[in-house]
């Protein structure tokens, strides 16, 4: 016997070929210049309809066989009702050239499930034509080519062309008893591709200020969305290590500690010493022609200048360190210094390409389309921030070969980031087409005046202990009763504090500034970690209410039926299946509030759920559980399942054993 995986590929080619074959035989079909004449046009409408019932087998056909390595991924509902209307789409009006696909969940559950709002559009793009339609004609047309599918139930027009879409329950179910069993599984992926994420960033020898703590919070959880979807993620930080600052920091060094290359530095407060370097430079003459000396030398790399560098550098990065410890990140640091080397090549090959021109002593870049310039030499001879970033990108695409490139950085970057793309695509170095390189901004951060930027750093959250621990009291209360040692506690605290910073900032639309306020993010009402930790701690406690083991759940997900009867089941179980289209949607426009949003109205949903449906009932009298209704116990565990898989990829670890 042959390979199976040989064998099933060779099937699926075969079949794919006889589908475009057959189509194209249809399409011939349809056109009335090949009918003209013919005695036997009944017989080729006969042969026609038996074509299309042929290529919809063959198409069933390919589904089922197309590799197993893909079942257990989550299906994208949205996505798979799209490849549906999208073929009756396309056979309803033929003559359209791309037409319009718009498939989404009905705002308004009594409609239906999902609407398709094709219709309105197709006829404007007919009347372009010249051609005058109802857009309710058009929706008939389109129920009338809808091809058999395991998804839709029944399909209702509904105002000027509106197609209300309602599922099948059974195939519902089926998909949730799929989730129970395999897990909460990525959808399929086409290609592994490599994504590069620039976040964090910070200045060494500089505090680590809120914009870049915002930068580290959706730069991490961004990377924990690719990872989480199959992609292959680096995760860099651009730190700013070089520069004319370095030749004061390095002249102070010298002065104050002269024996730094025999000697550590006892350099407790690098803030403290970044100022008083700076204080002597902008006042002493002396000390500023020797800082410039120093610059120099350490770009001559003189390997005493480079030790009282990488002494600076490394009391920095311990400093850094302890953010991203609280932050549970791991990033690769490839700052500024990096690429010193390699912005001489990009210098270089512009001035090849001849799109470098000198500008009053500086060489400068101007890219059509671009208001202002890039300056890849100063007039002294030296790189810039420009010259900079379009290494990096250059040494990201060819080197690392990125698929996928991601800057996160304020949105007062914007503009430069555009500039530096432009220019990268000028020179062919990438195309836009192929390759994903996008700056993703985001606002300010305010504090609860809305005017002044919060200047405090991550010390500050001991400043809500008061009401983490009300807060983890409520916790506690989740049956059976649990006391946590000192130990537990501490972790737990850290986790639900840094869990509600987190949240509060991937809550709000990046692109718009936020209000920091620890009152906010800590209470248990509302859109919040606090609420939605504590939410996701009932759901898991009512499997021990119950005394249901983990092997228990598995062998009924295997087994038991997801009954959908109820509409509140009904809800909850379209809603946890919106995962995968909730994804996608981030995975297009890099917005991480819409995971928030679609976790707080998970929280919600199975909150109605819980309130009108039994999942465990007890004797009035003894308050034993007497019956367990394990359809709707596998809801709670399916419900906990994609909250989980929320948490993680938002980066918030849902207080321990609780």
């Amino acid at each position: 016997m042959g390979d199976p995986i040989t064998e099933c590929a060779g099937r699926l080619q075969q079949q794919e070929k006889d589908i475009q074959s057959l189509s194209a035989e249809i399409e011939s079909l349809k056109n009335p210049q090949n009918l003209s004449a013919s005695e036997h046009l009944d017989e080729l409408r006969d042969k026609n309809a038996r074509l299309k019932y042929r290529v919809n087998i063959l198409k069933r056909s390919l589904q089922e066989e197309r590799p197993t390595g893909c079942s257990t991924s989550m299906t994208n509902i949205n996505q798979r009702l799209q490849e549906v209307f999208g073929e009756a789409i396309r056979a309803s009006c033929p003559e359209l050239d791309d037409p319009p696909l718009s498939v989404a969940p009905n705002q308004q559950a009594k409609f239906g499930d999902y609407q398709c709002n094709s219709a309105m559009a197709m006829a404007q793009m007919l009347k372009a034509k010249g051609v005058k339609v109802n857009p309710r004609e058009i929706a008939e047309k389109i129920i009338q080519n809808l091809p058999d599918n395991e998804l839709v139930e029944k399909t209702e027009i509904a105002g000027p062309g509106f197609i209300n879409i309602h599922l099948k329950r059974p195939f519902v179910s089926k998909l949730l008893s799929k989730l129970l069993v395999n897990g909460v599984q990525p959808p399929p992926l086409d290609s592994r591709k490599r994504v590069v994420v620039d976040f964090s960033s910070p200045n060494i020898a500089k505090e680590m200020h809120v914009g870049h703590l915002r930068s580290t919070i959706i730069g991490e959880s961004m990377c924990r969305l690719f990872e989480f979807l199959g992609y292959d993620v680096l995760r860099l930080n651009h730190v700013g290590d070089w520069g004319t600052q370095f030749g004061m920091l390095i002249a102070h060094l010298q002065d104050k500690f002269p024996d730094y290359l025999t000697s550590s530095p006892p350099i407790g407060d690098l803030q403290a010493f970044y100022k008083e370097s700076k204080k002597r430079f902008d006042e002493e003459e002396d000390f500023k022609k020797r800082a410039y000396q120093c610059v120099v030398r350490l770009q001559s790399k003189e390997p005493s200048f480079l030790k009282a560098w990488n002494l600076i550098c490394d009391v920095s990065r311990r400093e850094f360190q302890k953010v991203y410890d609280c932050l549970d990140i791991q990033i690769v640091e490839r700052g500024e210094s990096y690429y010193q080397d390699m912005m001489t090549k990009v210098v270089k090959e512009f001035e090849e390409r001849g799109m470098a021109e000198l500008d009053e002593g500086r060489k400068v870049v101007f890219v059509p389309g671009q208001s202002i310039p890039l300056t890849i030499v100063k007039s002294d001879g030296g790189y810039t921030y420009d010259t900079s970033d379009l290494a990096a990108l250059r040494q990201r695409l060819f080197d690392e070969k990125a698929d996928i490139l991601i800057y996160v950085t304020d949105s007062g970057q914007a503009t430069h980031f555009q500039v530096v793309f432009a220019a990268a695509q000028m020179i062919g170095w990438y195309d836009p087409q192929v390759t994903r390189v996008e700056h993703a901004g985001f606002g300010v951060v305010l504090g609860e005046d809305n005017f002044e930027a919060v200047k405090e750093d991550w010390t500050e959250v001991r400043e809500a202990e008061p009401l983490l621990f009300s807060f983890l009291r409520k916790l506690c209360r989740c049956p059976p009763p649990q006391v946590l040692t000192p130990e537990e506690l501490t972790k737990a605290q850290r986790s639900v504090a840094f869990g509600c910073v987190k949240y509060a900032d991937l809550s709000h639309n990046r692109v718009n500034d936020y209000v920091f306020s620890f009152d906010k993010m800590l209470d248990d009402r509302g859109n919040t970690a606090a609420y939605l930790l504590y939410a996701f701690t009932r759901i898991r406690s009512i499997a021990r209410l119950a005394n249901i083991d983990e092997a228990t759940l598995r062998k009924a997900a295997e087994t038991s039926e997801v009954l959908l009867d109820h509409e509140k089941e009904w809800k909850l179980g379209k809603c946890l299946l919106r995962f995968p289209e909730i994804l996608q949607k981030i995975l297009d426009d890099l917005l991480l509030h819409t995971l928030c949003d679609y976790l707080y109205e998970l929280a919600t949903t199975f909150t109605e759920f819980y309130d009108s449906c039994y999942c465990i009932e007890k004797d009035r009298k003894t308050g034993e559980v007497v019956k367990v209704n394990m359809w709707r116990m596998l809801l709670c565990e399916a419900t906990a399942a994609i909250m989980a898989k929320c948490f993680d990829i938002l980066g918030i670890n849902p207080v321990g054993r609780m």
